[in-house]
């Protein structure tokens, strides 16, 4: 690995350069719109308007599972930001997310429409409406927020840490991955001894905790994350990957990881979901063979 040489910071910080990276093109140090562009609306309440990134993969993995617990009023449709195309400055998204970050949610149900941004706040927002998948007593509830609240403070060292240094920063930098793989194997930890004595994070049951942490800690452990399962030694963590094994074995984890997804196996990306048909006719590999 190579290192720069020593950087001193000017006394006031200027954006005068690119960052460099794979996301150089989409990183600026204001908010805000850059464009206007109005969001596309579906016939559905719930409009969530995502990517499959770990974060989008929640939103989309809970309301599935609504779904299949029969819960209709979770129908939605999602809709596709993309984000190294700047999507997420248009206007329309801003409005919703200030952040623009995705997954930004419109609830059009009530008398007024409801937006909800941030994933975790997405996650409990869900909850509480349909009544499901968050504990309503205690202290299972306080677990439950608690490992929720756990993921979303824990995940920056692993994406905007780990995974920037060691997977898309420009130049590979000893110390900021040897730093941050420290922290992701000490959270890994973590959760490894909480599932050594719980089969889910919150407890008993399969809750938005679960939820949460899959898509970033599970698939870092199952080797789609950063491809760094070896270079972690993922394959320690015996009690992650058996909750990991677990979770995957659900269908509506399965079809949540498909909305919205851009890469990977064509017959795992459904670009945009409207019905739940849509799995069986419109992924990518349905899409292709009906064009060819």
């Amino acid at each position: 690995m190579a290192d720069t040489p020593e950087y001193i910071p000017p006394k006031v910080w200027t954006w005068n350069k690119p960052s460099g990276g794979r996301f150089a093109s989409i990183n600026r140090p204001i908010a805000g719109p850059t464009h206007d562009k109005e969001l596309p609306v579906g016939r559905h309440p719930l409009q969530l308007y995502s990517l499959g990134t770990p974060n989008g993969q929640k939103v989309t993995i809970m309301l599935e599972e609504l779904l299949a617990l029969g819960y209709t009023g979770a129908e939605y449709d999602a809709w596709l930001i993309r984000i190294s195309e700047g999507d997420q400055f248009g206007s329309g998204f801003v409005a919703i997310n200030p952040n623009s970050k995705i997954p930004a949610l419109l609830d059009r149900s009530g008398p007024k429409p409801i937006r909800v941004f941030e994933s975790g706040a997405i996650l409990v927002y869900l909850a509480e409406k349909f009544g499901a998948l968050l504990p309503t007593e205690q202290p299972a509830r306080a677990e439950c927020l608690s490992w929720l609240f756990w993921q979303m403070g824990s995940a920056p060292y692993l994406g905007g840490g780990f995974g920037h240094f060691y997977a898309y920063a420009p130049v590979k930098y000893e110390y900021a991955i040897d730093r941050y793989a420290m922290e992701v194997k000490r959270q890994l930890d973590v959760l490894d001894r909480r599932l050594a004595e719980s089969e889910y994070l919150g407890g008993g049951d399969y809750t938005i905790a679960d939820i949460a942490v899959f898509p970033w800690y599970g698939g870092l452990v199952k080797g789609w994350q950063y491809g760094a399962a070896e270079f972690l030694a993922v394959q320690d963590y015996k009690n992650v990957q058996r909750w990991a094994d677990t979770i995957l074995a659900r269908p509506a984890v399965v079809r949540g990881r498909k909305v919205n997804r851009l890469s990977g196996d064509p017959a795992s990306q459904l670009h945009e979901r409207h019905d739940a048909s849509d799995f069986d006719t419109k992924t990518q590999d349905k899409l292709a063979a009906g064009q060819a």
